[in-house]
């Protein structure tokens, strides 16, 4: 649906400079800032919040929903969730705010009587502030610092409604983007009134300013944007170096200057390429430690089950120790990059971080060289990337502490009694810490070892202990030992493989390319999250995924294989972004059927605008193959037209509004031959929106709901490889479950120019995942590939273990050669089992 957008006209009143000065009562000229600028003093900003304001929690909309905004069904549901997790774990969020589309939107300022504001809010706020402060939390919103209008009346009724916002609503967050508007340089003194009177009702309102230039009224805002960054990880943020993992760009940001905490990173993106989000929000919260911390938005709800559990713990920790993490002092080089010691005299949090591919020492000095300057024993625990107690030490100790590859750690080093709850014997996850719930810690340890494990119940005290469903008192008056489920594995579990050499191109290099491109995902990034996590059994977590993934704005963007097979017409996977065809060299539409079919018929459907002059073409050229190995050319004949009876949305940049035109329906059908059953078909010059694609085999419809479909990928012709890089490996048959093989190709190859695959027993297995990501069709901007460093993974499977396998890397025609490939096997976590220790007061 396309909004009407109100004219915005830039009518110079001619205020002089001097009333300016007296209106915003600021009587220094503050110039703009730019992108990465600190804010010229800790005294520049008007309320409660300063430097040294302990930082607030939040969550904000963005990529739940886009330009468009949310709803109220939309809003209770997550609200809802975010409740759950209060509830369950403890966590507190301090605010809730709401992003771009729910009053303003891009080129767009509204109000709350407007048509489009009661669409989405039937019911107003009321309900739903009332919901957020049932769990302590408050709410925030996403605006333009302008929508003053060209009259005194037009602008009373804009400071009238920020005002109303923080009086009748409790808002305690202001987020002023240029994607609305800039301000004009006459409303300058407009904006800084409506800041102060809603500061009346508001103390302690933080103001952002997201890329604006605010002139004198500069000292209202609260913030500044950190280096102009979004963290969407693989379309606004994304690796530069090859990593196990997508998130090592964001993991190797920096720190603003001097430490300052009154602006903001952008938060922690929880929506695409889910692993390690937990090392970054580390950083997020305890390394810059910023006045919204821990921040996060997206799609928190895609995690798995438990991981939920290490979010609260992060939120949590977070805010016990808000007081003092407060104060942050930059480390030493020696420390590694950006390290960073937050906390007072006698308790420090520590943030080191490896961004290489072999794990680093460093040596912690437990002194005044991190900030302990009270003396005394010093206990040390590590909070990430597991839990444990590592001892008590004398002060002025070095503590070797090894970081693992590509990740952050935390460490805390403090001289009092520590009021967490901990185990000394093994690492240990804290899952539960809720009042008037038992308290559940999950042990972990090597499969098949024993461990010798004893309780520090902080400040809590427990009369009943269990170990799974066994009584364990033992373990509250003295120590208990335990052994870990599972046979020993294979270590060390992070290790290089192989560096690979250059071969001639294989004469299966068409099967090895072809592997990868069934295998791959070009759906949404989100849709892969959602397949990464599996399903869910939290009724709440449930509803939030139906809010995001059911939305019109959603399916209307055509970003997911499966709506060619949910036999819906209006529902399609699509090819386009912004109208922009987004297949590599014409691409190919690509089927597996998960095994061979014995099929009579085929058909596809596609949907064409009424209104393009060009016809669609009377046949589409196919491919179907048993095995990869040898492909049947087919034909696809057009037999069928329903004219102008589906509304398609054409989807705006920038995730802007969306407006309906109509389509037609077109019909190509395929008679197969059954005696050669098949498993995969390529489609060329397949339509750019593909509604639907069914099969039938004896009169009867085939069960598609396992089939899978990528579009983007170029076809074989076109991507010829012209180079190849080779090298055997062995998959031992004790290899750790969850591990996975990374086949990192460091400098130059060109954009989506370099494949890597795997010879296994005779059969070909194609990366499913890269880093950045492959392409795909993206829910907001158009996702990243670059022109060097990806690094392809590939999930170790039973039938690979104990296999000699080969890891073949294949250069593409137009692409470039200057790489030097290498494979390793790594695991997310260490290969860990666990035994859940339950604690009753």
């Amino acid at each position: 649906m396309r909004f009407a957008q109100r004219p915005f006209n830039r009518l110079p009143i001619g205020l002089p400079t001097g009333l300016l000065f007296l209106l915003v009562g600021f009587a220094t000229v503050v110039s703009a800032e730019g992108p990465g600028t600190a804010v010229d003093s800790e005294n520049s900003n008007f309320g409660t919040i300063t430097e040294e304001t302990p930082s607030i929690p939040q969550y904000f909309s963005w990529i739940n929903n886009t330009n468009e905004g949310s709803t109220e069904a939309q809003t209770i549901t997550n609200l809802e969730f975010f409740k759950w997790l209060h509830d369950e774990y403890g966590m507190r969020l301090g605010i809730y705010a709401w992003d771009a589309g729910n009053i303003d939107s891009e080129k767009y300022y509204g109000n709350m009587q407007s048509e489009k504001f009661k669409q989405q809010y039937p019911n107003g706020w009321g309900d739903i502030a009332a919901l957020a402060k049932s769990f302590s939390c408050r709410l925030g919103l996403w605006g333009g610092p302008d929508g003053f209008g060209d009259t005194p009346e037009a602008e009373q009724a804009r400071i009238d409604l920020l005002v109303s916002l923080c009086r009748d609503y409790e808002l305690q967050l202001f987020k002023f983007d240029a994607v609305c508007t800039q301000l004009r340089e006459e409303k300058q003194a407009s904006f800084a009134k409506a800041m102060t009177e809603c500061r009346k009702y508001a103390p302690d309102l933080i103001v952002l300013n997201h890329r604006l230039n605010l002139g004198v009224a500069k000292p209202h805002a609260t913030t500044f944007l950190w280096g102009g960054a979004e963290t969407y990880i693989d379309v606004h943020m994304r690796n530069r170096t090859t990593a196990p993992h997508n998130r090592a760009g964001a993991l190797s940001r920096g720190l603003p200057p001097d430490l300052k905490r009154l602006t903001e990173d952008h938060g922690v993106c929880i929506s695409s390429c889910l692993d390690y989000w937990e090392d970054d929000l580390v950083l997020q919260a305890f390394n810059r430690c910023l006045i919204l911390a821990p921040e996060i938005y997206g799609n928190p709800w895609l995690l798995r089950d438990d991981e939920f559990a290490k979010l609260s713990r992060i939120f949590n920790l977070h805010f016990r120790h808000r007081e003092i993490l407060v104060k942050g002092m930059e480390l030493p080089e020696r420390y590694g990059s950006n390290a960073v010691s937050r906390g007072d005299g006698s308790t420090r949090f520590i943030t080191l971080r490896n961004l290489s591919w072999q794990p680093v020492t460093y040596d912690v000095s437990l002194d005044e060289e991190i900030g302990l300057t009270d003396k005394g024993d010093v206990e040390v625990r590590r909070y990430h990337p597991s839990e444990r107690m590592l001892g008590t030490f004398d002060h002025g100790q070095s503590l070797p502490i090894e970081v693992p590859p590509f990740r952050s750690y935390l460490l805390m080093a403090t001289t009092k009694p520590c009021s967490e709850i901990g185990v000394l014997g093994c690492d240990y996850e804290v899952v539960r810490d809720t009042t008037n719930q038992p308290v559940l810690v999950k042990l972990l340890g090597l499969p098949g070892t024993n461990a010798t494990v004893s309780l520090h119940p902080g400040s809590r005290s427990f009369s009943k202990a269990y170990l799974g469903n066994e009584p364990a008192n033992k373990i509250l008056d003295g120590s208990q030992t335990i052994r870990f489920p599972g046979q020993p594995v294979s270590l060390p579990w992070h290790k290089q493989l192989a560096e690979l050499t250059p071969v001639e191109v294989p004469a299966d290099a068409e099967q090895l390319y072809e592997a990868t491109c069934f295998q791959a995902e070009n759906n949404a990034l989100e849709v892969q999250s959602l397949h990464r996590s599996g399903p869910t059994s939290i009724p709440q977590v449930q509803n939030a995924r139906d809010a995001f993934f059911d939305q019109e704005l959603f399916w209307r963007r055509g970003i997911w294989d499966k709506y060619m097979f949910d036999g819906k017409l209006e529902t399609f996977f699509s090819v386009l972004h912004y109208g922009n065809d987004k297949r590599i060299d014409q691409g190919a539409l690509r089927i597996d059927l998960g095994k061979p079919e014995t099929i009579d018929q085929l058909s596809f459907r596609a949907l064409w605008p009424s209104s393009d002059p060009r016809q669609p073409p009377l046949e589409v050229s196919a491919e179907v193959s048993k095995d990869l190995t040898s492909w049947k050319p087919v034909t696809f004949k057009r037999t069928a037209v329903q004219e102008g009876n589906i509304k398609v949305a054409d989807i705006q940049k920038n995730g802007g509004s969306s407006s309906l035109f109509d389509a037609d329906v077109y019909t190509w059908e395929l008679q197969s031959d059954r005696a050669q059953p098949f498993r995969y078909l390529r489609i060329f010059d397949a339509p750019q929106r593909v509604a639907e694609f069914a099969a039938w085999a004896n009169n009867k419809q085939l069960d598609a709901s396992d089939w899978h479909a990528t579009n983007l990928f170029a076809p074989f012709d076109a991507a010829r490889p012209v180079a190849a890089w080779q090298a055997a490996a062995e998959i031992e048959d004790n290899t750790a479950e969850g591990s996975y093989l990374c086949v990192a190709l460091d400098g130059k190859h060109g954009i989506n120019k370099a494949f890597a695959a795997l010879r296994v027993d005779g059969e070909w297995i194609g990366a499913s995942q890269r880093a950045p990501s492959f392409p795909c069709v993206a829910w907001e901007y158009p996702a990243r590939s670059q022109a060097s460093n990806d690094t392809h993974y590939f999930p170790v499977t039973d039938a690979m273990r104990g296999k000699k396998i080969e890891i073949v890397v294949l250069g593409l025609t137009g692409g470039e050669t200057n790489i030097k490939p290498h494979a390793w096997i790594t695991s997310y976590y260490p290969p860990r089992e666990s035994i859940t220790l339950r604690l009753e007061e």
